[in-house]
Order: C-alpha cells, then sequence, then structure tokens
C-alpha cells in the first residue's frame, strides 16, 4: 500500500502489462512533451535526481511535471512486505536508512521548484517506528527550505500506530494519504497478510477526526473480479470514515507472476463512480483508466475538482 506509482500495481506495470485479455483502446496514451516538462526533465537529469514518476514510467507525468508536482520515494526500495499485486522487491533492509535523505529530498524540491510534493515509501516493518520519524524528518526538512511547498505522505500503514499519524501533523503535512487498494473480500487475496482493510481505515479516520483541518485520502486500484456494488459499497465506507479524497484506477498487471487483470473498467464506468463518489460528500474523486493515487494531486488540495 506504500507508493503510487510502484507500489500500487499501476504506473510502473503501463508499458510491461501481460493481461488476461487483450488491452483495449482507451488505455492507449499519446505523449505530448510540453516546454515546462522538458525543463523540468533536465533539471531532474542534470542534478542526478530520483523521482517515482520516472521509476514507474508514470503515463501522467507530463501532465503533473508541468504543473509543479511531482512524487518522491524514500526509505530504499526494499519492501518488507508482499503484495500480490507489487512488483517491488520483497526483503529485509535491516534497519538500514540513509541519513541524508531528508535533505536530498529538499534539495530536489527546490531544484525542481515543486508547488507540490507527495513523499511516499516502501513498508519497513524492520523499523520500530515503520520509518515515521525518517517521514517527519524528510517533511521538515522540505518545509524549511520550501515552506510554500504542499506535502503530502502517501505511507505505510505503521501497523496502525497512531502515533505515527501525531509525528507527521507535527511535522507541516498538508494531506495524509494510505491506499486501502481493493474492496474488502479481495484484501486477503490482493495486499500482504500484515496489512488490514480496517487497520487502514481507522488510521484514516484517526487523522481526521484527530486533525480536522488535515485532508484525508485513499486509493483503489479496479480490475482484480470486485463487483460494482462491492466498489460503491466501499467507496460509502471510505466516505463513512471521513476521508476527504478517493482516486480509482486501473489495475495493470505488472509481470506474468502477478495476478491478471480479471476486467478493464471502461471510461464511463470511472465517470459514473466519481459521479457516486462526489454525491456522498468526497471533496474529490478522481477516477480513470490512467488515473494513479497522486495524479493532479495539487488540483484537489486546491479544491479545484480534477475532471478528466
Amino acid at each position: 500500500q506504500g507508493t503510487p506509482a510502484i507500489k500500487d500495481g499501476m504506473s510502473n506495470s503501463h508499458n510491461r502489462d501481460i493481461p488476461s485479455q487483450k488491452k483495449p483502446a482507451w488505455l492507449s496514451m499519446k505523449l505530448v512533451n510540453s516546454p515546462k516538462y522538458n525543463d523540468v526533465k533536465n533539471l531532474v537529469k542534470e542534478n542526478s535526481l530520483s523521482t517515482v514518476c520516472e521509476e514507474a514510467k508514470c503515463p501522467n507525468i507530463n501532465e503533473c511535471w508541468s504543473h509543479g508536482t511531482a512524487t518522491l520515494m524514500i526509505m530504499g526500495s526494499v519492501c518488507t512486505r508482499a503484495c500480490k499485486f507489487c512488483a517491488v522487491d520483497t526483503g529485509n533492509p535491516k534497519g538500514w536508512l540513509d541519513a541524508d535523505e531528508p535533505q536530498k529530498a529538499a534539495k530536489t524540491v527546490s531544484i525542481m521548484n515543486l508547488k507540490y510534493v507527495v513523499i511516499t515509501s516502501v513498508d519497513r516493518d524492520d523499523l520500530s517506528d515503520g520509518g515515521a520519524e525518517h517521514f517527519a524528518q524528510t517533511v521538515r526538512s522540505i518545509k524549511k527550505i520550501n515552506p510554500e511547498t504542499a506535502v503530502e505522505v502517501l505511507t505505510p500503514d505503521f501497523q496502525g500506530e497512531t502515533s505515527a499519524v501525531d509525528l507527521l501533523v507535527t511535522a507541516g503535512i498538508d494531506v495524509f494519504a494510505q491506499n486501502l487498494e481493493t474492496v474488502e473480500r479481495l484484501t486477503h487475496v490482493v495486499r500482504d497478510p500484515k496489512a488490514g482493510y480496517r487497520q487502514t481505515l481507522d488510521l484514516l479516520l484517526y487523522a481526521k477526526n484527530t486533525y480536522p483541518k488535515l485532508l484525508t485520502k485513499t486509493s483503489l486500484m479496479l480490475g482484480f473480479g470486485e463487483t460494482e456494488d462491492e466498489i460503491i459499497e466501499c467507496m460509502q465506507v471510505i466516505r463513512d470514515h471521513s476521508v476527504d479524497i478517493l482516486t480509482l484506477g486501473q489495475y495493470l498487471r505488472p509481470t506474468k507472476n502477478h495476478p491478471p487483470v480479471e476486467r478493464y473498467i471502461p471510461p464511463e464506468e470511472f465517470n459514473m463512480y466519481r459521479d457516486q463518489g462526489l454525491a456522498m460528500g468526497f471533496l474529490e474523486v478522481v477516477a480513470g483508466p490512467f488515473v494513479r493515487s497522486s495524479y493532479r494531486a495539487e488540483r484537489v488540495f486546491e479544491k479545484n475538482n480534477v475532471g478528466l
């Protein structure tokens, strides 16, 4: 449930999906490089910066970078969990952390001139706090030299420890995000056994109830075999847990060793879910085949309905 690109089974699989059925026409995207995107790309290359956007080959990179938004992944690339949809390496980092990473992240935000940054990570159950303090240090470093930049954290579940949320809010985050990933029935099929449907919901509810001004956010992947009724029921449960922002995107299979795509959801169905979600009271529902957890996140933060 970590990153919006590598770990959610969506963005990184855009070019590597091995589907159980022929990929439909609506999953073809023509990328057009804008001058702003090219400028940012050159800065990233010249300064050897690392972003999830590039590493995961996200199909929305042009649009997001052109509007001053990017996603950075911290705490390494080895995850202590093994969600079945995910292509990230699983293992035990044995407590390793880059002590300079918070400052590096702040420098990246400054060089890229980001007005909105998403900080995400793999799960780090090998750390006593799940990496919460490292997250907080990164946020503080970013805010210190980029005080006008809005910071969203897309975090692991910290094994349900609410103290992690307290630490991140104190550090100065603007949005707290944690991905539910799928409907309740498929949670044990899709996610690692250590992850929990209720655990994620409870942490999101704690964040909102304890810090009412904080925006909360979660994401669902569609295409695992969930029904329309299950999706709408899940959306209502999420809203009942006071989540402000919901994103819905198409699951794409990273490799032949990952669960197959059971169904490709057409754009009009995504539009229907967005309408349903707005009627439920979400601040925003961003839904579409190419939508990823952090797609045009800055527009949602500005309360500017995205609309695809």
